[in-house]
């Protein structure tokens, strides 16, 4: 009788009852590695080195009525985009910061978008 009290071992098939059916434990399936690469891994796609759009057209002055330009570095909620994304090097994007503030103190770009 005290055997039929005890409950069973898991098969070796079935998850534990506490812990989530997955293997790692984190819940989610273990996939193995990813195929774009990471540490020590050959991924398949090349990341070029952004370079700055105003130091190859050797542009030295950001015009701010310039509206068609600056709405390329503008996102669509009206954020600046930030230099990471844009690859623009650090004295043009302050400059292009500074044009793009200027044309939103002018109506020419719009502050944010309406929703």
């Amino acid at each position: 009788m005290a055997e039929e009290t005890q409950s069973r071992a898991p098969e070796s098939g079935a998850a534990p009852q506490g812990a989530p059916a997955g293997g790692s434990g984190s819940g989610a399936p273990s996939r193995g590695p990813r195929p774009g690469g990471g540490p020590g891994g050959r991924g398949k796609f090349f990341r070029r080195k952004k370079v700055c759009k105003f130091c190859t057209e050797k542009i030295d002055a950001i015009p701010y009525r310039d509206v068609r330009l600056l709405q390329g570095f503008v996102a669509e909620r009206g954020k600046i985009v930030p230099r990471r994304l844009t690859g623009v090097c650090t004295t043009h994007q302050r400059r292009l910061t500074r044009a793009i503030k200027q044309a939103r103190n002018i109506a020419l770009l719009p502050f944010a978008t309406r929703h």
